[in-house]
């Protein structure tokens, strides 16, 4: 019978830790989600979602920026998942390359804009939380973590769009 006792007791401190864990997520993280949510939704008004698109499209002519900016932008401007619309600017041998390039930010961004990933907020949430009981800042690590995503998604939109290459040729070759 106590070891029942312990392991409900257990239970409910976990519980508990998740409450207090969701108060402070509320408390702190949220409130800065949603005015980035209402900033960038009024960017894309005053501008025009027509021109935002138009550009969109206009900068996926060039490699260097359909692997970085374009990911970088969707994932800023439209947030996971409605970012992968994005993809329809591009070629379509270059579809899957881009859409690796937006996989590559959706963590990294978490750092520095919250509102761009917010289904995996946790992850961010956990790291900073370990950076801060130390008593050190979060956003070197944010910064760095964007910076490290251009680099890598540039790497990776590249190989992937080789690799589909290769394996469209062989496709229409049998």
């Amino acid at each position: 019978m106590e070891l029942v006792v312990k392991i409900a007791e257990g239970f409910n401190g976990m519980i508990s830790k998740g409450g207090e864990n969701l108060v402070g997520l509320i408390t702190s993280i949220l409130p800065n989600l949603i005015i980035l949510l209402t900033l960038i939704n009024a960017i894309i008004a005053l501008i025009g979602e027509e021109k935002v698109m138009n550009f969109a499209k206009k900068i996926t002519k060039y490699r260097i920026l359909r692997y970085t900016l374009l990911p970088f932008m969707a994932l800023f401007f439209l947030t996971n998942p409605m970012c992968y619309t994005m993809a329809r600017f591009v070629e379509e041998k270059d579809k899957a390359a881009c859409i690796d390039g937006m996989f590559t930010f959706a963590h990294p961004m978490l750092g520095l804009f919250p509102h761009a990933n917010p289904g995996e907020l946790f992850v961010w949430s956990g790291i900073a939380a370990g950076i801060t009981t130390l008593g050190a800042s979060i956003t070197p690590l944010a910064v760095r973590a964007i910076l490290v995503a251009f680099i890598v998604a540039f790497i990776r939109g590249n190989l992937t769009e080789f690799i589909t290459v290769k394996l469209l040729k062989k496709g229409k070759a049998q």
